[in-house]
């Protein structure tokens, strides 16, 4: 096709117009998708490692489990699941509109936008700088770029497909419509916050709202990040791929609008018996279940793509990648559903289940769709033949068989957890009251997550491989296919079917009214817009306006000026990856913390901290518990403390001192957001430094360590000393 016209026969009064695609902007988001999948699984490698021996945290702060694992997902998901989807998306798009993007200049300025907010990442969340909201942990001024990068990303696209040459739209720019739309509310509207310094803001929402808002985020972030981008990228290259069209274009209608209505709603089942008002929990639980069936809709459309072609997957390794990525897409949406049911909840959250179930759905289903897509895209945009076909296939075997290792180690190591966590005696006692117990039972577990997820990355290197030997083998010069085809006028409305999927669109009898909305893009966007707000706003306002939703405490107090300044430093380290500070109100939870957790108690917390993980025991009641030396101990070398204790050591809270200046603007911030600090926005600092030579004293009369006034190791010991002192409890604790 070097130089030649693509030539198709249009009817009378069409307006053929030639043009080329651009290439060049696929390649440059294909060699980001493989080199920041490779550093990003390089990351989860060493936090497994974190979490099966500590010394693996090599004693440095930027290298703690706290401040690598918010890393590590990250680049995961916005690195190499953002930039495969980038990959397909502008390879797919321009083939389906018949259109090049409408700005060169905007693709490269979108690449280079994009990875440079993955560098600001992987440079500031080492140095913690976060806002301790899962997968949004990044500060304000990378989220403002990431807002800025994602709008010209969007303009570009509803450009191009504004002045495309085909039609009717295609079920993947269905689905890239929907991610693009979502994907920026959802990121506006959970980042707001207030800055109190060039990396560090508090969000604006606090307590039970900023949790709901969190998961509200937190859950669709995985539905139009993860999953809406990656079903685009399969209803295209695996037809592609195949050779055939999608098996039911109703079914694909179906899938989509189910999916986008219902997944909005899902969100607050991560806090069932949590602080979140119970109806708010309930709601999300019933549109989570309701979600299955659109789910395994779509997995049965993309598998049935297959009909008359199993024989094919036998000798095609793509095709394997196809099939796995997707059977990993149906498992782990018949999980998610299950896992919301409250009584299974009570058992699998804040466990390792919930981490196999998200690995299951990354490593399988976005990780296999990705794979299968570039392998099949490498010999088109090198102009080359696949190095290896061999070594593809060898990297399909490697990979899966290190997906079964990982899951099935970390299922059980789940499983383990909740079974101990709940566990009585004959006596009605904790059977297993130590925390650290059911650590020790877990490690032979992440030793074989740490195999798994080897041979997982070895997988990748194969990739690598495969694509610099195929890129060596390109020729001089890439050459560029002249394309020609009909304008879009009023008397041509294009071909009743869309030749670059291979003949998918057929078999339209009964769906015309969805066929009228696929020829009016600015419609069908304003539909699947509304479609998520106002599923959004049903759950969203009532959380926010009805204030028996959230009933204060008078006991509550806002934190010290002191205290404050140790709450930041616990969200700089990434203490919320590793503990909870939200008790359940299960017999289990209020025999071993206390005193379950109740709305008012989080009502200044900006942003909470309730955990999704209990990976250390939860920290809600400790106030008072231990004595402020017994603390500085745990700091400096947990493993004397608890033996088998699997907590990084910090020997630097006794080295850096307090930065008194930027504490008094933090709390003028939070003034600010409507905490009632009163006098203290103006007495910070004197108020501090007193609290904190009072702890000094303290420590040096128990036989502990002297000049600890001005250190930061007595901050966080005030913040730790605070947890849950303004809820009396009478109820028992044991020990963690």
């Amino acid at each position: 096709m070097s130089g030649s016209a693509a030539l198709a026969t249009p009817p009378s009064g069409a307006v053929l117009e030639e043009f080329s695609y651009d290439d060049d902007i696929v390649r440059k988001f294909l060699w980001a998708t493989v080199i920041w999948g490779l550093v990003g699984m390089l990351v989860g490698l060493v936090i497994a490692l974190q979490m099966a021996n500590p010394w693996f945290n090599l004693g440095l702060e930027w290298t703690s489990f706290g401040r690598l694992r918010p890393l590590h997902t990250n680049a995961v998901i916005f690195a190499f699941g953002g930039n495969a989807f980038f990959t397909g998306a502008y390879y797919s798009t321009q083939r389906l509109l018949k259109a090049r993007m409408w700005s060169d200049g905007m693709s490269k300025f979108h690449f280079w936008g994009w990875q440079a907010i993955i560098l600001a990442a992987a440079l500031t969340l080492p140095l913690g700088f976060t806002q301790a909201k899962e997968y949004a942990e990044l500060e304000w001024p990378i989220d403002i770029a990431i807002a800025v990068v994602w709008v010209v990303f969007a303009i570009n696209f509803f450009m191009t497909m504004l002045r495309r040459r085909e039609r009717h739209l295609y079920v993947a720019i269905w689905f890239y419509i929907a991610s693009i739309v979502t994907v920026a509310i959802l990121h506006i509207f959970n980042n707001l916050s207030l800055p109190a310094g060039m990396f560090k803001s508090y969000s604006i929402y606090a307590g039970v709202q900023d949790a709901f808002m969190q998961w509200w985020y937190g859950h669709n972030a995985v539905a139009f990040f993860l999953t809406t981008p990656f079903l685009g990228l399969m209803y295209y290259f695996m037809p592609k791929a195949a050779e055939g069209p999608v098996f039911s274009y109703r079914l694909s209608i179906l899938h989509f609008w189910s999916l986008v209505f219902l997944y909005i709603w899902a969100g607050p089942h991560h806090l069932h018996y949590t602080s979140l008002p119970e109806w708010a929990s309930t709601l999300g639980m019933l549109f989570s279940v309701m979600l299955w069936a659109p789910s395994w809709g779509g997995m049965i459309n993309g598998l049935l793509t297959l009909r008359g072609a199993w024989h094919k997957v036998v000798d095609d390794p793509i095709l394997k990648f196809f099939v796995v990525g997707i059977t990993a897409y149906g498992m782990s949406t018949f999980e998610g559903p299950m896992l919301s049911i409250k009584s299974v909840n009570a058992l699998a959250h804040y466990t390792d289940w919930i981490i196999a179930h998200v690995h299951t759905g990354a490593l399988g289903w976005n990780g296999f769709i990705t794979f299968g897509m570039v392998y099949w895209l490498l010999p088109r945009l090198f102009q080359a033949p696949l190095h290896s076909k061999k070594l593809m296939e060898l990297h399909f075997w490697i990979a899966t068989f290190g997906i079964i290792l990982y899951v099935l180690a970390i299922y059980s190591a789940g499983v383990t957890q909740g079974l101990m966590w709940r566990a009585f005696d004959e006596t009605g006692r904790l059977m297993y009251p130590d925390f650290v117990e059911t650590v020790l039972r877990l490690l032979p577990m992440y030793w074989v997550r740490v195999v798994g997820g080897s041979m997982y990355i070895v997988g990748v290197i194969l990739l690598l491989y495969n694509l610099i030997m195929t890129w060596r083998a390109r020729p001089g010069r890439y050459e560029v296919p002249v394309v020609r085809a009909a304008a879009l006028t009023p008397r041509y409305e294009g071909p009743a079917e869309a030749p670059e999927t291979g003949g998918v669109i057929s078999r339209i009898s009964g769906m015309r009214y969805h066929r009228k909305w696929e020829r009016l893009p600015v419609t069908f966007t304003v539909l699947t817009t509304l479609a998520v707000v106002v599923a959004s706003l049903f759950e969203i306002l009532p959380t926010f306006l009805i204030k028996s939703n959230v009933p204060t405490i008078a006991a509550v107090k806002p934190y010290t000026p002191l205290e404050l300044y140790g709450r930041d430093m616990y969200i700089a380290e990434g203490c919320f990856n590793c503990h909870s500070q939200q008790i359940r109100p299960l017999r289990y939870e209020t025999e071993r913390y206390g005193e379950y957790s109740k709305p008012g108690e989080s009502v200044y917390d900006h942003p909470f901290l309730w955990g999704s993980r209990r990976i250390g025991p939860d920290l809600a009641r400790i106030g008072g518990k231990y004595p402020n030396l017994w603390h500085v101990r745990h700091f400096e070398n947990p493993q004397e403390i608890a033996a088998g204790s699997i907590m990084p050591s910090y020997p630097h809270f006794s080295r850096h001192a307090i930065d008194w200046d930027a504490l008094a603007k933090r709390v003028g911030t939070m003034a600010m957001l409507g905490v009632p600090y009163g006098n203290a926005v103006t007495e910070a600092i004197p108020m501090a430094r007193a609290q904190a030579e009072e702890i000094a004293r303290d420590i040096e009369a128990a036989g502990g360590p002297s000049g600890l006034a001005d250190r930061e190791m007595v901050a966080i010991i005030a913040y730790m000393q605070r947890l849950g002192r303004d809820i009396s409890s009478t109820a028992s604790r044991v020990a963690p």
